[in-house]
Order: C-alpha cells, then sequence, then structure tokens
C-alpha cells in the first residue's frame, strides 16, 4: 500500500480533513461578513463530499475518523443548557409566545413536509420519511422508522432542510426587521435545528440560546405530533 493510500484509509486524516475543512469556511463566512451563501456547514459538506468523491473515498472510511466530532454531538446539545440559563429571566418573559410560535411551527413543519411530498406524487413511505425532517437527525431517524419511513433517508433530508433554513431564514427576518435574538434564534432553532443552531450562535450567545431551547421542544413536539396527526389523516 502506498503512503497516499494509507494516508486515505486513516481516521484521522479524515478527521483532520474535517476540523481544518470547517475552520477553513468558518474564516471565508467572516470575510464575507456573514452572508447567507458563504455558510460554513453548507460549504464544508460540499468541499468534503467533492473530496470523497475525488479521491474514491468510502463514507464507512470517512466516518471512522469523523466520528470522534460526532461523539462531540451530544455533550455539545446538553452544554446548550449553559447559556440559555443566562437567558433565564428572559425566557420567563417571553414563554407564552414562544411555546405558540412551536406549536404553530412544529406543525407547519410536519404538514409543509407531507404536502409537498403529496404535491410530486410520493409513495407512503417516503411521505413518512419526510415528515420529521425538521427536527436534530437522531430525533428524525428515530420518528421515522417508528411510523415506517426510511431512517437513513431522513437524516439526509434533516440535512437539506437545516442548510436550506440556514440560507433563509436569518436574512428573512432580518429583512422584516424582526432581528431581535429570541426571535432569530427560536425562529432558526425550530426550521434549522442544529444547523440553525450553530448560525444562530454567530449572531449572539442569547440567539443561540434560543435556538437550542426551539430545536430540543420542536423534537419533543414533532415525536407527539408526527404519530397523532398520521392516526388523524389515516396515512
Amino acid at each position: 500500500m502506498s503512503t497516499w493510500q494509507f494516508m486515505l484509509q486513516s481516521p484521522l486524516t479524515w478527521l483532520f480533513v474535517t476540523l481544518l475543512t470547517f475552520r477553513g469556511m468558518v474564516t471565508l463566512n467572516r470575510r464575507c461578513k456573514g452572508h447567507p451563501l458563504a455558510n460554513p456547514i453548507i460549504l464544508s459538506n460540499g468541499l468534503i463530499i467533492a473530496l470523497l468523491l475525488g479521491t474514491g473515498t468510502s463514507y464507512t472510511t470517512y466516518f471512522a475518523g469523523a466520528q470522534y466530532v460526532h461523539f462531540l454531538l451530544g455533550p455539545a446539545t446538553v452544554a446548550l443548557a449553559v447559556p440559555l440559563y443566562a437567558q433565564l429571566p428572559r425566557l420567563q418573559k417571553a414563554l407564552g409566545p414562544l411555546l405558540i410560535a412551536l406549536l404553530i411551527g412544529g406543525t407547519v413543519g410536519i404538514i409543509s413536509g407531507i404536502g409537498s411530498g403529496m404535491l410530486f406524487g410520493l409513495d407512503r413511505e417516503l411521505l413518512l420519511t419526510l415528515a420529521p425532517r425538521s427536527v436534530t437527525t437522531p430525533i428524525a431517524m428515530g420518528i421515522a422508522e417508528h411510523i415506517g419511513g426510511v431512517p437513513q433517508l431522513a437524516s439526509v433530508l434533516v440535512i437539506l432542510t437545516g442548510m436550506l433554513a440556514c440560507v433563509l431564514t436569518i436574512p428573512l427576518l432580518q429583512r422584516w426587521k424582526w432581528d431581535s435574538d429570541i426571535v432569530l434564534g427560536f425562529s432558526s432553532g425550530i426550521a434549522g435545528h442544529g444547523i440553525g443552531t450553530a448560525r444562530a450562535f454567530q449572531i449572539s450567545a442569547g440567539a443561540g440560546a434560543f435556538a437550542g431551547l426551539a430545536m430540543g421542544l420542536n423534537g419533543v413536539l414533532t415525536a407527539v405530533l408526527v404519530p397523532l396527526l398520521l392516526w388523524l389523516t389515516r396515512l
């Protein structure tokens, strides 16, 4: 085995590539003054996919290194409680409107996914896969598996939804002058789950805290609403 082939098969190579790529895209995003089309997550995904295709590296080989980053998702999610605690007085004042926004946003996320699938004539399995696309990946995969969808495809749809929400949500809200960090953060968390939360933290710690809250609550709400809506509609 040549040195090049050995490097491509090494988990540490792809761990280094993942971290270096994201660091580079964050720098590029800052130089672009946070332009939504220069989102570091979208650009990093695109570049890494291109590298994997160009080198003929399988996802299994790549994930052997990237799993160390993946492992940190759990602790990072729990750690979102720290900035949220700092926002507790603001959360108490805005709790009512936030719960209403959560209920509306979560319901719209489910209905829009299933409705768009029906519009394009997708079969039932794909419709069920689309239903939990607006929540974070582990929850979406669990819901999809439970209701008869395709968990692996659900994870892809979650990422695509997050990237689209990351590009559109904050710029649209800022254009409409709804630029409170509570509004920006909570909306990003509902529409874009983890990817939207990462984008919200680029605005402020407050926006990131409310995005993390929305991401968690929307996961719980969707896990309850999806089976209920499917039972009511007999889908």
